[in-house]
């Protein structure tokens, strides 16, 4: 888990005389969440030899709404769905990366982020701080035809990056092709045809020794 809390932004920020409030906290707002290009994930990007960021993570899925939106079971406001996946992650300013696989980071995730998002979003106007927060929270919950296929997109975005580099994060030591599948269900709450896709791909991953089954380690290719 990667946080940022100790590099603050907000007091870098400066402002010509005469700035209307709300522009100045939306500009303080947009300064700070820049820290999200500095919290690392564990996915290995498929173009370059280093890890991904957060605001690549998020653009990524940005893009991969309007491209798979057809495959949704329900239908989606794009727009909406895309507002979805750009915010989801911007609590990782403060509250840091979570690993999929880490259990024992993910004890604490949802307070962490949860306290994570009360800070965040207070930086915004009240209009705003109140839109964007209900927005996150209808990520989180997942109630929504288009929080389900955000999630959906949040979970196969990293998928296609550890399926293109021979397994990338599925090597992690105790993790197995039954863990993947099992983290990687949410796909197929949105969409049948992607749920299948995610999981060929993980028993492909499987067949080629990318991700062990259960009492097996994976090779060394």
């Amino acid at each position: 888990m990667t946080t940022q809390e100790e590099r603050p932004l907000l007091e870098h920020v400066e402002q010509p005389d005469g700035v209307p409030e709300r522009l100045a906290a939306q500009i303080r707002f947009i300064v700070e969440i820049d820290k999200l290009k500095t919290v690392l994930r564990r996915s290995p990007l498929v173009a370059d030899d280093r890890l991904e960021n957060d605001a690549e993570h998020s653009w990524h899925l940005a893009m991969m709404v309007p491209i798979l939106a057809e495959y949704a079971d329900d239908p989606i406001d794009v727009g909406h769905t895309v507002e979805l996946v750009l915010l989801h992650d911007l609590v990782e300013v403060y509250a840091g990366d979570t690993f999929l696989y880490d259990d024992e980071a993910r004890q604490d995730q949802e307070a962490r982020e949860q306290a994570a998002a009360d800070r965040l979003f207070a930086l915004l106007p009240d209009d705003q701080a109140v839109r964007f927060r209900a927005l996150w929270d209808e990520f989180e919950a997942r109630q929504t035809p288009e929080a389900r296929f955000a999630k959906a997109m949040d979970r196969l975005q990293p998928l296609l990056l550890n399926f293109n580099n021979r397994g990338g994060t599925w090597r992690t030591p105790g993790v197995t092709e039954a863990d993947v599948l099992r983290r990687k269900a949410v796909i197929g709450e949105a969409s049948a045809e992607l749920g299948a896709y995610a999981r060929t791909l993980i028993h492909l991953g499987a067949d080629r020794g990318w991700v062990p089954r259960a009492g097996a380690e994976p090779d060394a290719g």
